[in-house]
């Protein structure tokens, strides 16, 4: 295959991060087409001789189109990856694949029987400040993991119609946590233990959400961890993850606009860091979306499974299980 043909389905914030890679930045893929149901996002785009549409299903109708990107609203995800599976097109989606492990497994089900490649789109595996920390756990340099610290804080909560529908904070912002804790240490997390308060906006308590987190973690290796979130810093997008191993210490720190530092009579200054994910991430948005074109070139299996995307569910829901019930839960208990 020369190059992937890909189309983009939905239009906002990040399928316009998609669709700029994918038409200017990856070598093995064409951006051919995009759709959202309102057009006014998608005639936003900033790529030309793309064709552009209103029903996503006139993407899946094109036999010149080898792969979809579904970047929709979370609600529209099942239907449209069946549809995709069953039009033969590979698949990246935007987390969540579904809300219900029910429907997950029915998806992944589709998916399998039509034999098309899936991919989750979990893109801090692909940052390369923490695939470094990866490579040093791979490496052995830590040694075998003992301990997993995740800080992943928000500069300030999404607006109030966002969280009515996102599935609340540990389905919205933690899941990404599971995801990178596995990754980073290459292990399974059996057992969670969740607490947490309102300490931010008192209206996201009335939607019956949490906007401050912490999750204890057990992993099948005996290693602990933890996973700390907060829907608002007052200063910038906080992102910080270490591995603490046998051998030694594998630390991520956040990152800035710059690495001056100034020192004067009143003290050592630096920048605060990057405003948020679109900043922070850009590269991580880059790098999935290539690991996704390359696996259809060269007909691998993609980085992120869906397999991984169901762990990710699944553990966001022992840890709001835990949350409800005030008790540790192994993983077990979910499925």
């Amino acid at each position: 295959m020369d190059k992937v043909r890909i189309g983009v389905i939905g239009m906002g914030r990040q399928g316009q991060i998609h669709s700029k890679n994918i038409a200017y930045r990856i070598p093995t893929a064409e951006l051919v087409c995009a759709s959202d149901i309102n057009m006014e996002f998608v005639q936003r785009i900033e790529v030309e001789n793309v064709d552009l549409y209103d029903d996503y299903r006139k993407i899946l109708e094109r036999d010149d189109v080898d792969a979809v990107v579904i970047a929709s609203s979370t609600d529209t995800h099942e239907q449209i990856i069946k549809e995709a599976a069953e039009a033969g097109k590979h698949i990246f989606c935007e987390k969540p694949i579904a809300t219900t492990l029910e429907a997950i497994d029915e998806v992944l089900e589709v998916v399998e029987k039509k034999g098309v490649k899936f991919m989750v789109a979990f893109n801090r595996r692909f940052d390369p400040t923490f695939k470094r920390a990866r490579e040093h756990v791979e490496n052995g340099n830590v040694g075998s993991p003992h301990i997993i610290n995740i800080t992943s804080r928000d500069p300030a909560p999404p607006h109030l119609e966002y969280l009515k529908v996102c599935g609340g904070i540990f389905f919205d912002t933690t899941v990404h946590d599971f995801d990178m804790a596995r990754y980073l240490s290459g292990d399974e997390i059996v057992e969670v233990y969740a607490t947490g308060n309102v300490l931010v906006d008192e209206r996201i308590g009335e939607l019956g959400d949490l906007d401050t987190t912490m999750v204890v973690l057990k992993f099948e290796s005996g290693a602990v961890g933890s996973i700390n979130n907060s829907r608002k810093t007052g200063y910038s997008y906080d992102q910080r993850v270490e591995v603490f191993g046998s051998k030694g210490c594998a630390q991520a720190f956040n990152e800035r606009p710059n690495q001056v530092e100034l020192t004067n009579p009143e003290g050592s200054h630096i920048d605060v860091p990057l405003y948020f994910n679109i900043e922070r991430y850009p590269e991580a948005f880059f790098g999935e979306m290539e690991a996704f074109a390359n696996a259809i070139a060269n007909n691998e299996e993609p980085p992120v499974t869906g397999q991984d995307g169901r762990i990710a569910v699944v553990l966001s829901m022992a840890a709001k299980k835990s949350y409800d019930e005030n008790r540790p839960v192994r993983v077990s208990e979910i499925g």
